[in-house]
């Protein structure tokens, strides 16, 4: 693609990634949105695209406030009552925090952080928004399609029951820590999100510099599945769930067509006009990664049933798409 064609992408891919354009017909209200997890990859990507459109964004930190815009917090729970004062006037709250899945080996210590960042800080912020005598409209909490474990070649959704492991039980404790604003009758939603197609983190944060040098290439056998989502595809799925009041319950944020790892090689190397001569075995990554290496090398074929089904368009919907997005 070249010329116009190109710009056109470009353009909507920015559009995409800042937020909907003013009179857009999926804009939302102006309105005092909190999001927790704001300096991730995810979340500082919607921080970024809400207050583009006029919205006002309180962002949840761990050190002393800087600004009006912030609001110090505990994701231990030692301080609901602080927090819960924060969050008032907040139409929505988004919580994104939580420990990188893929940021370190497994040891039981880090597992120990990987839950508590997860469960602790959806517990107190479930616990701050029950709290609220005026609660936001919509409590959106992120999770994971690792909750459904190795599907191999399956293809699931959202009914699908959690898998085995360790990845399957954290996420569904991770979702039943938000019960508490859910009894308090707060519009809840689990944001069960894919690999998400970005150069600023995640799997693909590693991947593009590796395919850039020409070093690139499938992992294992590369039979495995993987349900990809573009960054901005991403923002904009988490903004139709908090602006559309009837959605509630998980929601699966994926691409709707997942491709095999030997697939997404193909087209990294396609998009990237690079060579991807290169395969790691299986044996490698587990000496490598550890008990990690069975979340890299299990395949989850997962769709977004619940999302495509509610109305939402994908932007960037093909992995060449996405990649060149990125």
């Amino acid at each position: 693609m070249c010329g116009s064609g190109m710009t056109i992408t470009l353009r909507r891919a920015a559009e995409r990634l800042t937020g909907f354009s003013p009179g857009h017909p999926g804009a939302m209200e102006r309105m005092r949105i909190a999001v927790a997890g704001a300096s991730g990859l995810i979340g500082s990507a919607l921080v970024r695209s809400l207050t583009a459109d006029g919205h006002e964004v309180v962002r949840l930190v761990r050190r002393p406030a800087a600004g009006p815009h912030e609001v110090c917090w505990d994701p231990e729970g030692r301080a609901v009552e602080k927090t819960a004062a924060g969050l008032t006037g907040c139409a929505a709250v988004v919580n994104l925090a939580g420990a990188g899945i893929g940021d370190q080996r497994w040891t039981p210590s880090y597992k120990r952080q990987l839950r508590d960042s997860r469960v602790l800080g959806t517990t107190a912020l479930a616990e701050a928004v029950a709290a609220l005598p005026v609660p936001p409209r919509v409590f959106v909490n992120g999770s994971a399609i690792g909750i459904y474990g190795d599907t191999g070649d399956q293809v699931v959704d959202e009914e699908a029951p959690p898998g085995d492991g360790f990845l399957p039980s954290l996420c569904v404790e991770w979702e039943e820590a938000a019960a508490p604003a859910q009894e308090a009758g707060v519009r809840t939603v689990f944001a069960r999100t894919g690999l998400v197609v970005a150069r600023g983190g995640g799997a693909w944060g590693r991947l593009f510099p590796l395919f850039r040098a020409g070093l690139g290439g499938r992992l294992g056998d590369g039979r495995q599945y993987w349900s990809y989502i573009a960054l901005h595809d991403e923002v904009a799925a988490i903004r139709y769930l908090i602006d559309h009041d009837t959605l509630a319950g998980p929601f699966n944020l994926t691409a709707p067509e997942p491709l095999t790892n030997r697939e997404i090689t193909a087209a990294m190397a396609r998009v990237l006009r690079r060579p991807a001569p290169f395969a790691v075995p299986a044996p490698v990554l587990r000496a490598a990664l550890g008990e990690l290496a069975g979340d890299v090398l299990g395949s989850q074929r997962v769709v977004p049933r619940r999302l495509s089904a509610a109305g939402f368009r994908f932007a960037f919907a093909g992995i060449d798409d996405a990649i060149r997005a990125a």
